[in-house]
């Protein structure tokens, strides 16, 4: 069996088994969720509906007191937020641990669980999945993404014969995992890349998660580029850095709520926001509340109030900068 039949052949396999033996983050699946707080979305072609809005994992894992972390991510989810991100890298583990310590007590039932994982290799993956797992305290982890695609040769050594994927396809089949996914900031050519190679082997990813935000869309754009190609595949998009890591409130004349309802307003199934105090928590509460789609007017005035900031891509380091690549300065990581 060549390599692709092989590789497709386990990704049916791996959904069918996923299908069948998923124990926990089942609530979700099967009774749609409600708030008054919240929006629910449909997660692409898994049918899971998960929060509009989710609770960003690296924010949760900084308050000097642990317990503070948990309140917090009970807080979210009593509110009405259902989709918890998180990556093994996140506070050398700390953000996985803390939600694990807060998913206790029924909570995981509440929640559809991402994680990310760095390892470019089988064995890298499979040893952080099963830290990953330890650390959540859970045996399935509803969706797994893989982390940081911000080079052109990521999408290869995924792919390629002792592979990440290989491992993943494994661990889903073995119930391990349910959905697959990738991640990246760098440039929507790298994730189009992921797209293509992912073709060329069979593979269909579940979701992938990308910057969304105002100045995305006039520079290096992964709005325009590359959230068509996820729709049209039935990929759910997952918005990140919309609020630039703070630095668009401090570089424009946009607030914290017209951002996040600007990203609510694109074709994505959630904008993951990071929470690490109760005020940032209730703005993303009340754009939600006050949410309603932006209008085409609207969004092109929002769009030219921006534009001056956007064209140089400063404002934006994620992209033009290695301050955001935390596996570039941890290479190991990768495996």
């Amino acid at each position: 069996m060549q390599r692709r039949e092989f590789l497709k052949a386990a990704a049916v396999a791996g959904v069918a088994a996923a299908a069948t033996s998923n124990l926990l983050g089942q609530a979700q699946t099967e009774t749609a969720p409600s708030s008054s707080e919240m929006q629910y979305r449909t997660l692409g072609r898994t049918g899971v509906k998960v929060s509009a809005i989710g609770l960003g994992g690296y924010h949760v894992g900084i308050q000097p007191d642990p317990a503070e972390s948990i309140r917090m991510i009970r807080t979210a989810i009593d509110r009405g937020i259902n989709f918890m991100d998180n990556s093994w890298d996140y506070n050398n583990g700390a953000s996985e641990s803390r939600m694990g310590d807060a998913l206790k007590d029924g909570y995981r039932n509440k929640v559809f669980l991402m994680t990310k994982i760095d390892g470019r290799s089988a064995q890298s993956f499979n040893t952080q999945l099963e830290q990953s797992l330890a650390r959540l305290k859970v045996d399935t982890i509803d969706l797994m993404q893989f982390h940081e695609i911000i080079r052109m040769e990521d999408p290869d050594r995924i792919f390629a014969a002792g592979g990440a994927l290989e491992a993943a396809l494994a661990a889903q089949k073995a119930g391990k995992i349910r959905y697959i996914g990738f991640t990246g900031h760098k440039d929507p050519a790298i994730h189009l890349r992921m797209f293509e190679i992912a073709q060329q082997h069979g593979f269909h990813f579940d979701t992938v998660q990308m910057p969304i935000n105002v100045l995305d869309a006039q520079f290096r754009s992964f709005s325009k580029q590359v959230v068509p190609v996820a729709n049209a595949q039935g990929t759910a998009v997952l918005a990140m850095k919309t609020l630039c890591a703070g630095i668009l409130l401090r570089s424009t004349n946009v607030s914290a709520v017209e951002a996040l309802h600007y990203a609510l307003s694109q074709p994505v199934a959630v904008v993951i926001a990071g929470m690490d105090t109760e005020k940032i928590m209730e703005q993303a509460f009340t754009a939600m509340r006050t949410f309603k789609p932006l209008t085409e007017s609207e969004t092109a005035s929002l769009l030219a109030r921006t534009r001056d900031a956007a064209l140089s891509g400063q404002f934006e380091p994620f992209k033009t900068t290695a301050r955001f690549d935390g596996s570039s300065r941890n290479p190991d990581w990768l495996g």
